[in-house]
């Protein structure tokens, strides 16, 4: 006779759900226990950080989020959504001579540019986004005010307008000007900063990607340009954000990921004097509590 009972594998709960019918021998199963969910995130260096529902904005877990602290280049996200804001990014920009004398000074991360060519915006934004190119957010800063200053003035009206009150910048790249605390804000602003730029589907696709190669042109050199944030490659689901590293700063992180449609958006600040691996470390020590025991284990390809 055909056995009715129908034996159900709950995989994650390890329990068996067995219908009525003749008996049947059950399976040898492991009962594998999982780790459980602590009340907090371990082993987080940071003094500053958040993680939020990139969804709802919700707060899972924030440490000082409110207090302001320097970020570096994690500044480069508001002037990449300037940028998108203003709009027109297939315009022609020639790189100023100027970016010279601006790295040397507060001796900026580049993008390899070279005074005089040539390249559209949204191959700037690739500069200044994944290579943190200071040199590529100088020239869309002096293309798009037009100059400094007023640039710099429509990135402090944009947070105003975006309610971020405790984020101010001096500079379109983060870097010390004039001191290293000049720029700054705090793991609250920077999150919300963060899920209004990840709305734009082009600055997603950008912070998304892990190199960009440009072609040489008629008026530009060959580029090829790679992401610092290492959690892009290491931390599946990863879809952003941005790193950050100055002295005051320390080395800085936003960060976005999704696993199994829940997104996590979070930030950390000066989790090391020096060391991008302890920022990435905080930073997976937080997604890992945040999904939980079951999603932090999900194989993503």
């Amino acid at each position: 006779m055909r056995p009715i009972a129908r034996v159900m594998l709950a995989a994650a709960s390890g329990l068996f759900l067995v219908t009525p019918g003749p008996a049947v021998a059950a399976p040898a199963v492991s009962h594998a226990q999982l780790p459980t969910m602590s009340a907090e995130p371990n082993g987080i260096q940071a003094p500053f950080a958040e993680l939020a529902d990139g969804n709802t904005g919700a707060v899972r877990w924030s440490r000082q989020p409110n207090t302001r602290a320097p970020m570096g280049s994690i500044t480069k996200v508001m002037t990449a959504l300037v940028v998108l804001e203003a709009g027109n990014l297939d315009r022609a920009i020639t790189v100023p001579q100027a970016i010279i004398a601006y790295d040397r000074k507060y001796d900026g991360s580049t993008a390899g540019l070279v005074p005089g060519e040539v390249l559209t915006a949204r191959q700037l934004l690739y500069a200044m986004m994944l290579p943190s190119g200071c040199d590529a957010a100088y020239t869309l800063a002096e293309a798009y005010g037009p100059g400094q200053a007023a640039f710099i003035a429509e990135m402090n009206a944009t947070a105003a307008r975006l309610g971020l009150t405790n984020t101010h910048f001096t500079d379109p790249s983060g870097l010390p000007a004039p001191t290293g605390h000049a720029t700054y804000s705090t793991p609250a602003d920077l999150v919300k900063l963060g899920m209004h730029a990840m709305a734009q589907p082009v600055f997603r696709d950008i912070v998304r990607a892990q190199s960009y190669h440009q072609p040489a042109g008629p008026a530009n050199r060959d580029h090829v340009w790679r992401t610092t944030n290492l959690l892009l490659r290491d931390y599946p689901g990863t879809v952003g954000i941005k790193t950050g590293s100055t002295d005051a700063a320390g080395t800085c992180l936003l960060f976005e990921t999704v696993r199994a449609g829940q997104r996590l958006i979070g930030v950390v600040l000066h989790s090391s004097p020096t060391s991008d691996a302890v920022a990435e470390s905080d930073a997976r020590n937080m997604l890992d509590w945040g999904f939980g025991p079951i999603l932090s284990l999900i194989p993503i390809p």
